[in-house]
Formats: C-alpha cells, sequence, structure tokens
C-alpha cells in the first residue's frame, strides 16, 4: 500500500472514532460511571444488587444497536459467577475481497469496578460522572468500562472504510477487579468458539504518556489477602495491661518483618524476586530516555506536585520504572480492629488486621508465592498469638501471575508503529505495567503462539482505582483509530 492510501486511510480511521467518541461513546460511558458495578470482593451481594447485571445488559444493548453485519452476542452465564459478554464479528474483507486467514483477534475488557475510596475533589464523586475539558472523571470509566465500546467502534470504522479484517471475538468479563477467579472456567467453556486466537487486542493497560502509542510488555502478578493478628478474646485497660499484654500491632509489625526491610522497602525472601531478563532492562532505559523525572512526578506528592520536599525511593528512571515493574513490593491497603480517632480510648485492642497487596514480578508463580507468604507469616508466631493469612481467591488460584509478553512479530511491529506515527506522530512507546491483568498469562498458555497488543489509556495522573479517576477522551480516540489500523493490518 502506499503512503498516500494509507494516511487516507488512517484519517478516515481518526475523523470515524472521533465522531463516535463524541455522539455515542463519551454519553455511554456517562450512565455507565452512575452505577456502582463493584467487583464481587468489594459487593458481596453483588447478585441481589443487580448493578453488574446492569452494566452488561447496558453494553449488550449498545453493541446490538450499532448492527454491525454478521454480529452476534451472548450474555454467558454459570451458576453462582460473575457473567461475561461474548461476541463474534466474522471476517470482512471490505472492498479489497475476502479476508482469507483463519486467525482471530479476541479483544478483551472488564466491567467491573473497583470501590469508591475517598479523597475526591469536592465537585466529583466515583459515580458522579463529570466531563471537563476532554476528561471524563468517575470510577471505572478508564478501567475498564471503555472497552468494549471502543472495540466495537474500531471494528465499525473498518467497515465504514471498506477495510479488510479477521474474524474478531470479544470477550468482557466482570471479576478482574477481584483477579478473574471466574474467567477461567468461561475460557474452557467459551474455548471452542474463540477459534484460533493470532492476536489478543487487551484494552485495561496504561500509557507513559499522552503522547503516542504504548504497547504493555510485561505485567506484575499479585497475592491480595487479609493478615490477622490476635491476642486477645477482647480489649482491656491500657494501662493495667500493657507491659503484660503484647500489642498485636507491634507482634504483627515483627511478622511483617520476615518479608519487608521497613527501612528501603525490599521484598527479602529471594524466591520473591526473578532475574529480569535482557531485552526488558534495554527497553526500561530507552523509556526511561524518553520519560525521564516524569516517571515519578506523575503521582500526587504530599509536598509539591513535582516532588517537592516529598522524595521518591529513587529518583533514578530506570530504577524507578524496575521498582513498578519488575521487582516485588508490599503495600496495606486497608486496617481492621483499629477504633476511630473519636472513639479511640485507653484500650489495648484484641487484634489487629491488615489487608495485603503483594505485587510479584511477572516470571514468578501466583499461586506458588500466594502459599510460600501463607507459611512464611503464619509459623513460629510471637508469643504463640493466634497469626493467620487468607489470601483472596478461590482455591487452586489463590494469586494471580504476572506476564511477560512474546517477541513481536514483524508484522505487528511494523503495524504499531506505524499506526502510533498516523495517530500520535510520535513512534511505538514500550513499557511495562505494574498492574495485574490474570487473563494474559491464561492466554499466553492457551494459545502460545498468540501475539498480544496490550494498551490503555490510564496515563499520567488518571489515577485508576484512586480518588479523581479520569478517562483521556483525547487519547482513547486515537487508541480507538490505532487499534482499528493494526486489525487491519493481520496478516
Amino acid at each position: 500500500m502506499n503512503a498516500p492510501t494509507r494516511n487516507a486511510e488512517a484519517a478516515a480511521l481518526a475523523a470515524f472514532a472521533d465522531r463516535a467518541w463524541d455522539e455515542r461513546i463519551v454519553p455511554r460511558l456517562t450512565d455507565y460511571i452512575a452505577v456502582p458495578a463493584k467487583s464481587p470482593m468489594y459487593d458481596a451481594d453483588w447478585q441481589a444488587h443487580g448493578y453488574l447485571d446492569r452494566v452488561v445488559r447496558d453494553a449488550a444493548a449498545w453493541v446490538e444497536g450499532r448492527k454491525l453485519p454478521g454480529l452476534t452476542l451472548e450474555v454467558v452465564r454459570i451458576e453462582g459467577r460473575t457473567p461475561v459478554l461474548f461476541f463474534e464479528v466474522p471476517a470482512s474483507g471490505g472492498s479489497t475481497g475476502s479476508h482469507t486467514s483463519s486467525d482471530t483477534v479476541l479483544l478483551y475488557g472488564h466491567l467491573d469496578k473497583q470501590p469508591e475510596f475517598n479523597g475526591w475533589r469536592k465537585d466529583l464523586g466515583p459515580w458522579t460522572p463529570k466531563y471537563e475539558n476532554g476528561l471524563l472523571y468517575g470510577r471505572g470509566g478508564a478501567d475498564d468500562g471503555y472497552a468494549v465500546y471502543a472495540a466495537i467502534s474500531a471494528l465499525e470504522s473498518l467497515q465504514a472504510q471498506g477495510l479488510p479484517h479477521p474474524r474478531c471475538v470479544g470477550l468482557i468479563e466482570t471479576c478482574e477487579e477481584s483477579g478473574s477467579g471466574d474467567l477461567p472456567l468461561y475460557i474452557d467453556a467459551l474455548k471452542p468458539r474463540l477459534g484460533n486466537v493470532a492476536l489478543v487486542v487487551c484494552l485495561d493497560s496504561g500509557a507513559g504518556n499522552y503522547d503516542q502509542l504504548w504497547l504493555t510488555t510485561s505485567l506484575r502478578g499479585m497475592v491480595s489477602g487479609v493478615l490477622k493478628v490476635e491476642i486477645l478474646t477482647e480489649g482491656v485497660h491500657s494501662g493495667d495491661s500493657s507491659g503484660v499484654v503484647p500489642s498485636s500491632f507491634r507482634i504483627l509489625r515483627h511478622v511483617l518483618d520476615r518479608l519487608e526491610d521497613s527501612a528501603t522497602g525490599r521484598l527479602l525472601p529471594s524466591f520473591f524476586h526473578c532475574e529480569i531478563p535482557a531485552a526488558r532492562l534495554a527497553q526500561t532505559r530507552a523509556t526511561a530516555a524518553l520519560l525521564k523525572d516524569e516517571v515519578w512526578k506523575r503521582y500526587p506528592w504530599a509536598c509539591g506536585a513535582d516532588g517537592g520536599a516529598t522524595l521518591p525511593i529513587t529518583t533514578d528512571p530506570v530504577e524507578a520504572l524496575l521498582n513498578r515493574t519488575w521487582r516485588p513490593t508490599l503495600s496495606v491497603t486497608g486496617v481492621e480492629g483499629f477504633p476511630d480517632m473519636a472513639s479511640a480510648g485507653n484500650v489495648l485492642r484484641p487484634y489487629t488486621a491488615f489487608k495485603l497487596s503483594l505485587r510479584l514480578p511477572p516470571l514468578v508463580d501466583g499461586n506458588e508465592a500466594s502459599l510460600k507468604l501463607q507459611q512464611l507469616l503464619q509459623d513460629n508466631a510471637p508469643y504463640n498469638a493466634k497469626v493467620t493469612f487468607h489470601p483472596d481467591g478461590r482455591a487452586g488460584a489463590l494469586g494471580a501471575t504476572g506476564w511477560d509478553a512474546p517477541e513481536l512479530s514483524p508484522w505487528l511491529e511494523t503495524a504499531l508503529n506505524q499506526a502510533s506515527l498516523a495517530h500520535f506522530g510520535a513512534p511505538t512507546g514500550y513499557i511495562g505495567q505494574g498492574g495485574t491483568i490474570p487473563l494474559m498469562s491464561m492466554l499466553q498458555k492457551g494459545f502460545p503462539s498468540a501475539q498480544m497488543m496490550v494498551c490503555g489509556v490510564l496515563g499520567p495522573k488518571s489515577n485508576a482505582h484512586g480518588p479523581n479517576e479520569f478517562l483521556h477522551v483525547p487519547y482513547g480516540k486515537k487508541l480507538t483509530a490505532a487499534v482499528a489500523q493494526v486489525i487491519a493490518a493481520c496478516p
């Protein structure tokens, strides 16, 4: 294809995506954000509340309303499990003849959301959508409600321009924020209908900036769960008991010292670490040279937006990127057993519980790490206290394994770069992500020869999971057009 033709097609795809977002996607996402469709881990009564069912039904109705030729759609349900939206669009030859490949493109996203969290701007809220200066605020729009709408719009744009594409299927789940515990059952049930998956387009990841197309090269795994230390059956007067009864908090802190060096944040056991591949080190250095100090300045530091008096663990961009992508880290994301400040009397508390989130390097097995973490924390408890660690997840899948992308095929590397240049005016960027998408390791095992295009709209300050989460609509438009162009380039 000559350059003028390719440029004209890219311009047409961009114009279609621009209209689709303004006229259809932003209004639909505005409605979606208003629904508190929290993932089952954060809403034990999700079935009774019906919010997950509602967002799936709404998405299904929207997709069916687009009337893509040959589209079939089904809301797949397994008893007691969160629903999955599955759609299929047959291969189209467009105006250039039939697409002869029997390969399938799998498009992935999810509709479940993280909980509310606190600290939202006064005029914003998790379930109060607001569109301001190209940013759509509210929980879940960027992570990951937009995915199904962008995927369908990308296919629509190809058919509107008469451009060929392979058979495409969509898999939209509602359990991702809970570790995708239901997804393996659905993948097994749907595998005969998935076909020969040659390309996975996952729209649940992030971007290093909003200036180019970013390809995710790796994802960390995760073990989460509740660590609880019990020392008494009820609270007792601290003046009477302290010095005799050990503090449950001190015991918990002692137990965590087995896991983490509190002075540096380094995880101590070697089995939570892995060797970083040379290719990933080289890509990290290239990305660090591009992003420079923005790698760490992008966060909402307490003492100034540019870091101020608050310093990160490291200001070396290379080390910062490696820390958030290829090294294990521990976060405490919730506590129990502490009264509110106003009710905090002089009482030695009977127990302390922490919700732990342990991010794992991409090559560390999540289930094995979960079992080793449980043993490390529970064995030989100080003072013979009752120490328990209960991992999240289901039996047999107590931790999520990370993912390291396969080597890019020449056609995909070329297609990604051409799409980035066409729609952003800059070459493709490559970056590892510190989050977890359990589907990717599942698909890598099920379809080992498939190529992976993992990307998304979660760029600087978009703050997924936290307050003031937003979707950068201009980036979403360009990403949609770029995805369409890459699908059209499938051999």
